[in-house]
């Protein structure tokens, strides 16, 4: 069934549930958001939900260390231009990220954008080399990291490109963070990520790029093939 019924409540049950979901809401994060408050006012249900899995997504520990999180969350927010994203800022710097680590996130958001031309050059392949163009665009993302780790580095620059829809990025960047010993359950929570600011849509291009990268051998897969 794609239309399910439930039941209707009162105008003083919805207020009150709103009231508490609202609540809880700004007890979980420390901030609301406008559709928060919509959603409190007419969908409490919803809300809570949602609720729910933001605290899942992106709250409670999966894979990464608190720090690694909001490495990938400051890149991939720079990627998407996601204004809201400022709220991550303090939680960047409760995980202990330094000043200088913060502005190395925002350079491998920067670095990322660089890849796309780079990558379309090598249509001219008379005159420009794909191991050539590869070469200096891996030295760039190494100036760009700065002290941040290696592997966190390489799947925060798989988010961005996915959050830009670069399918040839992704492909990189996956080949490289599982050749440095990345595990598939922490790129898949930094894909997870991209939800969020970018949309469902989004996400599916992302995890089909995965898969054929993984089925062309770059990668280990991103579920189980039976």
């Amino acid at each position: 069934m794609t239309f399910i019924k439930k039941p209707e409540l009162s105008a003083e049950a919805r207020k009150a549930r709103g009231a508490a979901a609202l609540q809880k809401a700004q007890a979980t994060r420390g901030y609301l958001l406008p559709y928060h408050r919509m959603l409190c006012a007419h969908d409490p249900d919803l809300m809570e939900a949602y609720d729910a899995y933001y605290r899942e997504l992106t709250l409670i520990e999966r894979s990464f260390t608190y720090f690694e999180r909001e490495v990938v969350w400051l890149v991939l927010l720079a990627a998407a231009r996601e204004a809201y994203g400022d709220i991550h800022m303090p939680r960047a710097e409760e995980s202990g990220l330094t000043p200088a680590q913060i502005h190395d996130c925002m350079a491998i958001a920067g670095v990322a954008e660089a890849f796309p031309a780079m990558d379309f050059s090598t249509s001219w392949s008379r005159w420009v080399s794909v191991a050539e163009v590869e070469a200096r665009y891996a030295q760039m993302v190494d100036v760009a990291r700065g002290d941040l780790p290696e592997i966190i580095s390489e799947i925060a620059l798989v988010t961005a490109h996915a959050a830009r829809k670069c399918r040839a990025g992704m492909r990189f960047h996956l080949k490289r963070a599982f050749a440095l010993g990345a595990s598939a359950a922490k790129v898949a929570e930094g894909v997870s990520y991209v939800i969020l600011p970018c949309g469902g849509p989004v996400l599916v291009d992302a995890c089909n790029v995965w898969d054929e990268a993984a089925r062309e051998g770059l990668c280990p897969a991103p579920w189980h093939v039976e």
